[in-house]
Order: structure tokens, then C-alpha cells, then sequence
């Protein structure tokens, strides 16, 4: 099995946010995040490809405020 499962502490640490925040954020379905018991579990490729999604929104965000400056 390649697809590692982090715990909290080591997402927050190679997100580098504080515990607190991906807590909150896994709370609001904000990241892709799974409660098993009592504690939250992260899919590293899964982390991996939603950090992808974020950066290719904000490149396509930057690409039309652009167009929409030079008319």
C-alpha cells in the first residue's frame, strides 16, 4: 500500500499550519479529511492533489482578472 495516512500533527506540519487550523478546516470539510473514532486521518495523495486543485484555481483566478484588465 503506497497511499500513506497522516495524522493531524504530520499534515499540519507539512502544510506547515498549525494544528488548530487543519483541525477547523477538516472540521468544515475544507480538506479532504476522514474521522476515524475520534481522531482525524488524511490521504496523503489526496492532500497531495487538493494542494494541485488550489494552485490550478489560483492560476485560472489570476489569468482572468488579467484578461479582464486589458479590456
Amino acid at each position: 500500500m503506497d497511499d500513506q495516512i497522516l495524522t493531524l500533527e504530520e499534515v499540519s506540519k507539512y502544510l506547515k499550519l498549525h494544528k488548530a487550523t487543519v483541525y477547523k478546516m477538516a472540521q468544515a470539510g475544507k480538506i479532504p479529511a476522514s474521522k476515524v473514532g475520534k481522531v482525524w486521518r488524511f490521504k496523503r495523495t489526496k492532500i497531495e492533489a487538493w494542494l494541485d486543485g488550489k494552485e490550478r484555481t489560483r492560476h485560472l483566478r489570476s489569468q482572468r482578472r488579467r484578461r479582464s484588465a486589458q479590456r
